[in-house]
């Protein structure tokens, strides 16, 4: 059979697709995209009248400062939530996810059921909930998903999973009114009460906003400003092995220990403390707090710097400076923060992949990615070496456990035409 997308080629609709995936694989694409419309029609007796698309994200720098009000570089990538959707008028949705069971949320019930911890049901009413309480519409639709966005690894399948339902009712019900930020706060309200995971917003305003972004959360809200692409560098994900969707107590502890440190300073959030203040009573600080609550609060202040350093580095297309900055905050991850294996763990993961990846020639820099402990590394290649770099992959780690991504140059979005 041809491929479902080159029919589209003379329309420009093969263009709006690379701005999505890059330079993808065809035939890949139209297997997920065939499977997902006979799995709704097989699921739900119609065939779907929309597609949409709810990319990963990576985080370039600021590991672990927003959920202090600090700032990060962020970017969506071409991994990817897809569905095929058709909108119904029984105010139900109903969702299938390849490999998982159906989910069914009633939308005119938008309390929190604890009974949904942790559960995807929960994040799809926490979205409804989010619109209903700021006056957007919600209603129900039948959806069959796939996604490429690996679960649990720190390059956020939950946040591509919300803002994929946050983009649908925006599109069936709003008139795509609902603005980026807007739609991300729904996503955060669904994960952090409705799932009941600690969360900052990082994660969903990257999904969000799509392309590079650099957030300052200097107020607890984020303040984006869009940066052009990553200057001539290649991005690669390896999934070192874990996943850290058990490790919630260990991710909450950073931002505790944080706050416990702004608190001794009579401020909620590091992001409030003087910085030189901090450092003048660090004597001080080792009688009233923990060592890594320090360690980390001296993580939080550098990391800031190191994300403005960055933030220049993409703004004068300086590869050079921007993988310094890199390298370092993956020092310090290690080193200050303490997020790269588990408490006790002796397999340690991402810090045997990230020395590996560093060992590569053509590869510029490599540190953890995301919330840490377990799950993902994430490097920085030479463009000109990547055919070579990929052997070297495929023996560390296994084909399958790695993923060289594109930054996605629209964030979750309707695909504007059908197959």
């Amino acid at each position: 059979m041809a491929s479902v997308i080159r029919n589209y080629d003379d329309n420009g609709k093969i263009s709006f697709l690379k701005d999505l995936y890059g330079e993808f694989d065809y035939d890949y694409f139209d297997s997920r995209v065939k499977t997902l419309a006979a799995d709704h029609l097989k699921a739900f007796k119609t065939n779907p009248t929309s597609w949409f698309s709810s990319p990963g994200r990576i985080e370039i720098l600021g590991n672990h400062t927003d959920h202090n009000n600090g700032e990060v570089l962020c970017a969506s990538i071409s991994l990817d939530t897809l569905s095929c959707v058709n909108k119904t008028d029984d105010g139900i949705i109903r969702l299938l996810s390849q490999g998982y069971p159906m989910i069914v949320v009633d939308t005119k019930d938008i309390d929190v059921h604890k009974e949904e911890y942790s559960t995807s049901s929960a994040l799809v009413r926490g979205v409804a909930a989010y619109y209903k309480q700021h006056g957007f519409k919600v209603g129900g639709f039948t959806a069959c998903a796939h996604s490429t966005v690996f679960k649990g690894a720190g390059v956020s399948s939950s946040a591509s999973f919300e803002l994929l339902i946050a983009e649908i009712l925006n599109c069936l019900y709003n008139d795509g009114i609902v603005d980026a930020l807007d739609k991300a706060q729904a996503a955060h309200l669904a994960e952090s009460v409705y799932f009941n995971k600690p969360c900052g917003l990082l994660d969903q305003c990257a999904i969000s906003l799509g392309g590079v972004s650099y957030i300052d959360f200097f107020d607890g809200q984020p303040h984006p400003s869009r940066l052009s692409s990553i200057p001539d560098l290649s991005v690669i994900l390896v999934n070192a092995g874990g996943d850290h969707s058990s490790l919630t107590d260990q991710y909450a502890a950073i931002r505790s220990e944080m706050n416990a440190v702004a608190k001794y300073f009579g401020k909620e959030v590091l992001r409030d403390v003087d910085e030189q203040e901090f450092y003048d009573k660090l004597p001080k600080l080792r009688k009233s707090l923990s060592g890594r609550a320090i360690l980390r609060a001296i993580h939080f202040f550098e990391e800031n710097h190191r994300v403005q350093q960055g933030r220049k580095a993409i703004e004068c297309e300086n590869a050079d400076n921007l993988v310094k900055a890199i390298n370092a905050s993956g020092l310090s991850s290690l080193c200050l923060l303490q997020n790269c294996y588990p408490e006790g763990d002796k397999v340690q993961s991402i810090p045997s992949a990230v020395e590996i990846l560093k060992r590569i020639d053509g590869i510029k820099a490599a540190r953890v990615h995301g919330g840490g402990f377990a799950g993902t590394a994430i490097a920085f290649a030479d463009k000109n070496k990547i055919n070579d770099i990929r052997y070297i992959l495929d023996d560390a780690f296994g084909r399958e456990n790695y993923f060289i991504v594109n930054v996605r140059k629209y964030g979750a979005c309707q695909i504007p035409f059908d197959f």
